[in-house]
């Protein structure tokens, strides 16, 4: 980190190597140190909140005074707590074929980044509430010159209501608004997967994939 990104100032006393495991009771505000057992203990206090989170792909540099006025975004959210994760490309990544797996999102990827936005659940009302998903909508719609286009591809995993649900019908069509961006050339193969081992569309959700013919 000293070498490829001294502007950060890390020092070694503020980085913790941990397992993934215990990287959960981190993020999860337990103490340092804590015991996994406690995760056993479904009483537990956890941290209940709630959150809204939105995904870009970047194939081109964000200009620097963007990248600041992006930041500059993170003091306009009062209350709740928000952020963003770069998640870096290339390498492996890059090495295989869009087409190998479902996920599709290889080489031309600089890296991805998430807005994340979280509130105390117990803490407040449904217009507070409106106003933390307000903030991350924005932000989102900002970024939008500045990363990858035709689609505006998004991570399935940080699943995004905004761009599409299901209607009752499961309609293709409409399921490709977002399938596209999640899958990109891959819907339409994985269409015909869900056609023949779940034609009658038992397993759905808001974003599922619909088969060719919904019963």
């Amino acid at each position: 980190m000293e070498t490829e990104f001294p502007e950060l100032g890390l020092q070694r006393h503020e980085c913790f190597e941990m397992t993934w495991i215990e990287s959960f009771l981190f993020h999860n505000f337990f103490r340092n140190g804590e015991s996994l057992d406690v995760l056993l203990n479904r009483k537990s206090n956890l941290h209940l909140t709630s959150f809204k989170t939105k995904s870009d792909f970047v194939t081109e540099p964000i200009p620097d005074d963007v990248v600041e006025r992006m930041l500059g975004r993170l003091y306009e959210e009062q209350v709740g707590r928000a952020w963003f994760e770069l998640y870096p490309y290339g390498g492996k990544m890059s090495n295989i074929s869009e087409s190998k797996i479902a996920f599709p999102h290889r080489a031309g990827n600089l890296y991805m980044i998430l807005y994340y936005v979280e509130w105390d659940q117990e803490r407040e009302n449904i217009t507070e509430s409106e106003r933390h998903v307000r903030w991350v909508r924005r932000l989102y719609n900002y970024m939008t010159p500045y990363i990858a286009k035709n689609p505006r591809a998004t991570y399935l995993n940080f699943r995004d209501l905004d761009i599409g649900v299901n209607d009752n019908n499961n309609n293709i069509e409409r399921a490709s608004i977002w399938g596209n961006k999640y899958f990109k050339n891959n819907f339409k193969r994985l269409v015909r997967v869900k056609t023949k081992f779940d034609p009658t569309n038992f397993f759905t959700y808001e974003q599922s994939i619909p088969p060719l013919h919904s019963y």
